[in-house]
């Protein structure tokens, strides 16, 4: 620094200046500035109570018991799928405006229990059946639609009532059983869908012939007369004609459940007729009915005078089925076999002209 009368320079912080002695005057120092008041914290925001109308919910845990709308079983209300027919439980039913409700949707490898035994649903196009029988539990089943077994499973076989009428109908003579401990699978080698139909203690069925894989052995199996028939001409051969088959199966749990699997092609549909609702359906596409549920024949033709009518290009063959009762059918069928001939005569039958 220098002073301030003669210019000297001067030590930082001398208080006389060498040079004419006069003193040097200190400026003061700034006092240090006061520290900024204290901030006070925010206060809290106060929770709001949540508006049931916008705020999101969580569902509340189902508890209790719930009823399959497919099998009618009581089930956890906790459950995905039933363990007794696999469908998919909470899952709203596919109803077309005609009435007619799809199969209801089922996981591959859905898991089905009866008795101490269980049976699992693989595959989606092709599907199989692979039940793990526990000893005291067994199946019956055609011989044809075993695909694979454990070697400990044995096999017998369940002779059937009525063997020649059965021959003649291309129906099997004896059934086959499986009785446990083990794995056995069955398959109809053939496209479609496996129906997963329990059966409660005095539940009967209906199952047109051919369509059936396995049964639990606690289930009682029948078989019957359809009584719809046609008759035909070609010069002088006659030939009759059944167009849903010559007997129907019969399939009842007498005392305890029963699980029952059928195999049908393409897609499955089913409806609930009511008491004297009516429907008709092409004979060959019907699965199963319950025994509440009649059937018939009914024909369509038109009512010129010139038309003939015994000719299968004048006129429709349907099977008319009367409620009431539930009813299935399959999407792919066959041709009404004498469809295309000369009809001499039929069972009883209902008529529509145009």
């Amino acid at each position: 620094m220098f002073c301030v009368n003669c210019g000297a320079r001067m030590a930082d912080g001398a208080n006389f200046c060498g040079s004419c002695g006069r003193p040097v005057k200190h400026e003061a120092a700034p006092a240090p500035p006061p520290p900024p008041p204290p901030v006070a914290a925010p206060t809290p925001p106060v929770p709001r109570p949540p508006d049931p109308r916008f705020e999101p919910r969580t569902p509340p845990v189902a508890h209790g018991a719930a009823k399959c709308a497919w099998c009618g079983a009581t089930v956890d209300a906790t459950q995905t799928a039933c363990p007794k027919c696999g469908a998919s439980l909470g899952m709203p039913s596919l109803v077309a405006r005609s009435g007619w409700a799809q199969l209801p949707g089922r996981k591959d490898m859905a898991k089905l229990q009866f008795g101490k035994s269980s049976c699992q649903i693989e595959g989606v196009y092709v599907p199989v059946a692979d039940m793990n029988l526990a000893p005291e539990d067994g199946v019956y089943f055609a011989h044809h639609v075993l695909l694979w077994k454990d070697p400990q499973v044995n096999i017998t076989t369940m002779p059937l009532k009525g063997a020649w009428k059965r021959m003649f109908a291309g129906m099997p003579l004896v059934m086959t059983q499986a009785q446990g401990p083990g794995h056995i699978a069955f398959s109809k080698d053939d496209p479609g869908e496996l129906v997963a139909l329990p059966l409660q203690p005095g539940q009967t069925i209906d199952v047109r012939e051919h369509l059936f894989l396995a049964a639990t052995l606690n289930m009682q199996y029948d078989w019957f007369s359809t009584d719809v028939w046609l008759r035909t001409q070609n010069g002088d051969d006659t030939e009759t004609h059944y167009p849903c088959g010559m007997f129907m199966d019969k399939f009842f749990a007498p005392q305890t459940p029963g699980l029952l699997l059928l195999h049908a092609g393409g897609n499955v549909f089913v409806r609930q007729l009511a008491q004297d609702q009516h429907i008709l359906i092409k004979p060959t596409a019907l699965i199963f009915k319950d025994p509440s549920v009649q059937m018939r024949l009914h024909f369509e033709r038109p009512s010129a005078m010139f038309s003939g009518w015994g000719y299968w290009s004048n006129r429709y063959i349907w099977l008319l089925l009367s409620g009431p009762g539930r009813v299935a059918i399959q999407s792919v069928f066959e041709p009404v076999e004498g469809e295309s001939r000369n009809m001499t005569s039929c069972s009883y039958a209902t008529e529509t002209r145009w």
